[in-house]
């Protein structure tokens, strides 16, 4: 069932405003009810008008009424998708309990596309992905596998899958070859594709082949060297600045001032990897400096005690640490 109209006979149902909510990766049919009385509940409880239509799910009413029944909808979507069951009468509970609190910053993010739950496995990661629910800039600043990326990245397909933007736009400097990339062989993306590979790797552990590979080929999602960025101004969309470190000053500002409406970046990086000549040229350091206190721009740290990785890491980034701070 992917199309269907509910329309109840509720005195003082009305049209007016609409939300529509993605329901990507819901399972349709748990969603709906049996004979859809999952969706006839919802309109019993709100005069509204419900429309389950593909993947997404209509409202339509007065605008206040609207804004009460999607909050309860979205809870019946989010359960769909994690495949638990529930009927009409925890339709009647969730009405009841309204929003659950955080329900705008989760400490879980479910994957529909995949059928992947991905969850902090530390009080660091957990901070740090509400904070990227709720805040316009994100610098997450740590040591090596601690998840800066990895939760930036599900955060942005998420947010995609939900239709709260219309692309994500990945970049990461190529300092590492001086974006000097001309000796390389192959056209320029051969060029920089090994630069870019990690953020590839996150993608393809969170989207199937064929819609990531459909993805790319339309721009909804795009990688590129960070030099790529300039002159753009990128609006509807979640941006991720991968291993900042290695912006320059100037970088650092082009890609800030690249934001349009409607727009969310992620600035990740390690203080402790600077490959550029000059560590007092970070662009990453120096945005931790004049940054800190603006509104709607949060930084968070993540220590050894967030990496997830082989248990050995943790120990080779304190001993790389502690030597580092003897040699100063």
């Amino acid at each position: 069932m992917t199309d269907t109209t509910v329309r109840a006979a509720v005195p003082g149902a009305v049209d007016g405003d609409s939300r529509k909510l993605s329901t990507e990766g819901a399972d349709l049919l748990m969603l709906a009810g049996v004979a859809d009385a999952n969706l006839a509940e919802l309109q019993r409880i709100y005069p509204v008008r419900v429309t389950l239509r593909g993947d997404a799910l209509t409202i339509t009413g007065a605008a206040e009424v609207v804004e009460r029944a999607a909050g309860v909808a979205q809870r019946m979507i989010e359960s769909a998708r994690q495949r638990t069951a529930f009927d009409a009468d925890d339709v009647l509970r969730f009405s009841i309990e309204g929003p659950v609190a955080g329900d705008d910053a989760p400490d879980r993010i479910v994957l529909p596309g995949v059928r992947k739950v991905i969850q902090p496995k530390s009080k660091g990661q957990t901070q740090y992905l509400r904070a990227l629910f709720e805040n316009d800039i994100v610098v997450s600043i740590g040591p090596a596998g601690t998840g800066k990326t990895y939760l930036a990245v599900a955060v942005a397909v998420d947010m995609l899958a939900r239709k709260r933007v219309r692309r994500i736009v990945l970049a990461r400097p190529a300092v590492e070859a001086g974006e000097s990339l001309g000796f390389l062989p192959g056209d320029m993306q051969a060029k920089v594709d090994p630069y870019l590979r990690p953020l590839y790797d996150a993608l393809e552990d969170m989207m199937p082949p064929e819609r990531m590979q459909r993805a790319l080929e339309t721009r909804t999602i795009e990688i590129a060297p960070l030099a790529y960025m300039r002159g753009r101004t990128l609006g509807d969309a979640f941006v991720i600045l991968d291993e900042a470190q290695n912006a320059t000053n100037a970088q650092m500002k082009m890609f800030l001032t690249r934001l349009g409406v409607n727009s969310r970046a992620v600035i990740t990086g390690d203080k402790t990897q600077i490959d550029l000549p000059s560590r007092a040229d970070s662009g990453l350091t120096q945005v931790e400096r004049i940054l800190p206190g603006i509104d709607g721009i949060s930084f968070q740290y993540l220590t050894e005690a967030d990496i997830i990785r082989h248990r050995l890491v943790r120990d080779i980034v304190k001993a790389y640490a502690a030597d580092e701070e003897q040699g100063a």
